[in-house]
């Protein structure tokens, strides 16, 4: 079945996956490469995404690494509405995405810089007001796994049943979603919150076991540590592992890969995408 989501009234169809390319307008993200705060800066990283093929920029404001601190709603306006007020300025067709769990924030962003995708990482768990918000606003959201804040996540990887848990989660907080009238539903497994290296690994190998709810799954993977603790190198060094794991996720049935290094990604879409088409040539 198709997967596809209402952008402002026009239909994008994720049968083909899409990359979303990160813009982090943070002073502390964990991967530096990702951080712009000048406008040219700003200006240059979007024309990058778009270049290379992206189709969607998703702009964050609060870093959510466990070392971070956790930034009030002023701060993280702040941050994020000079950005937009560029992007919107210079790029007014560029499908965005707000990187937020804020009910506030992402009102702010819909109604004044018509931002079409919410991205919360807590899953409606920091604020409680945040599924309503998104209902009203009628926009797509990204749901995603968390347990906890980013500062207190990795307390909570104690699970009865790691995949059964994850998936309960999703099913639980779909359930709610619908209730109130959000259809338009991506649903992020949260690679690298609550989860030690090793359920990382488990969550890929059993990502496919997600499209049983018969929504867009958003794989985001890029340079994490789960990939550079295990093969021993550093951030920077990490993207050969991170094409490897987008792969995968492609083949397990991702729809939108989330990512630093936009090239790359599309063109382990590309290839998988052909392999898909090669299975029915014969």
């Amino acid at each position: 079945m198709k997967k596809i989501i209402n952008i402002n009234g026009e239909l994008l169809d994720l049968s083909t996956p899409v990359v979303m390319g990160i813009l982090n307008v943070t002073p502390d993200s964990f991967y530096s490469g990702s951080r712009k705060q000048t406008e040219k800066e700003i200006i240059e990283r979007v024309i990058q995404i778009i270049n290379e093929g992206g189709k969607i920029v998703d702009i964050g404001g609060q870093s959510t690494t466990p070392t971070s601190t956790l930034h009030t709603i002023k701060e993280e306006l702040e941050r994020l509405e000079p950005a937009l007020t560029i992007i919107r300025r210079e790029f007014p067709n560029v499908i965005l995405s707000v990187d937020t769990f804020y009910s506030e924030v992402a009102k702010t962003m819909v109604e004044k810089y018509d931002v079409n995708i919410i991205n919360d990482i807590s899953g409606g768990q920091i604020d409680e007001n945040m599924f309503e918000t998104v209902a009203l606003l009628n926009v797509p959201y990204i749901l995603m796994h968390m347990r906890g804040t980013p500062q207190t996540m990795q307390q909570f990887i104690h699970y009865d049943n790691f995949i059964q848990d994850i998936l309960y989660y999703f099913s639980e907080k779909m359930a709610k979603l619908n209730l109130l009238g959000v259809n338009d539903i991506i649903i992020d497994p949260g690679f690298g919150f609550s989860k030690t290296t090793d359920q990382n690994y488990q969550l890929m190998a059993y990502l496919k076991y997600f499209d049983t709810f018969d929504v867009p799954i958003l794989a985001g993977i890029s340079r994490k540590s789960m990939i550079y603790k295990l093969l021993g190198c550093t951030e920077q060094e990490s993207l050969n592992g991170t094409s490897v794991l987008n792969t995968f996720a492609l083949l397990s049935g991702a729809h939108i890969l989330r990512v630093h290094d936009v090239k790359e990604a599309v063109e382990c879409a590309k290839i998988v995408n052909k392999i898909k088409q090669s299975e029915y040539e014969q």
